[in-house]
């Protein structure tokens, strides 16, 4: 392969993997709305739409093989190669975690309202979109930047997980209360109900904050890629 195509492949390569982000956070905006807003069609959409992002990632799975196998790229090429590889594979995830996502909201729309979900889902967004913007960029600065910032949201997700249960504890409280003045009928229907809607808001932050991971994942393969840096890889 001549130098100038080789070169052309790897900077396509990048512009892929860039599309391949603009197509999964897409996904992803769609399925906090469907979540938030209990919108079951949206989220059909959603989830019958991963096929598109599951091609995409293995298409580009083949260019990063056929990089490897056929150029022997090294030093600066061959982090490209391996960190886009890496990079698809988070972006993929994330995806999936979409599907999850958008089948969270209640039949009354929404999710539990201790959680401040849509908050969460976009700042989620916001961290994979600019990570994948430093993959773009090459900037090594943005990568450090969006690691920090998971420590706060992972504090974030605690909390709202913590406000959750708390609320489960409160309304068992009052319905043991309710209980005992003869609603046993009425109570066992209401604490299915509740420990559904409680179940659904802690697997909802539990996949925001594995979605902010893949985010600073995407910025680790970045800062090896542009500095040959692991020092965010865990």
């Amino acid at each position: 392969m001549p130098r100038e195509n080789y070169q052309e492949k790897l900077d396509q390569l990048r512009d892929d993997v860039v599309a391949m982000g603009e197509l999964v956070g897409e996904r992803y905006d769609a399925a906090i709305e469907a979540a938030a807003t209990g919108d079951d069609e949206l989220a059909r959409e959603v989830i019958e739409g991963d096929h598109e992002v599951n091609e995409t990632y293995l298409g580009l799975e083949d260019d990063c093989t056929e990089l490897l196998a056929l150029q022997q790229p090294v030093a600066g090429d061959l982090r490209l190669v391996t960190a886009s590889f890496k990079v698809i594979t988070d972006l993929e995830r994330v995806a999936d975690l979409a599907t999850n996502l958008a089948g969270y909201g209640g039949p009354d729309g929404g999710v539990h309202p201790a959680v401040e979900f849509r908050e969460l889902g976009e700042e989620a967004a916001e961290m994979v979109a600019d990570a994948v913007a430093a993959y773009e960029a090459g900037d090594a600065d943005a990568c450090r930047e969006i690691a920090a910032r998971d420590d706060e949201f992972d504090e974030r997700c605690r909390r709202a997980s913590e406000a959750v249960v708390r609320e489960l504890l409160e309304a068992d409280r009052a319905r043991n209360e309710a209980a005992a003045e003869g609603g046993a009928d009425a109570d066992a229907e209401a604490l299915e109900a509740s420990l559904d809607e409680v179940s659904r808001a802690l697997l909802a932050v539990r996949d925001l904050e594995r979605v902010a991971d893949h985010a600073v994942n995407v910025a680790a393969r970045t800062l090896y890629m542009v500095e040959n840096d692991d020092e965010l890889i865990y």
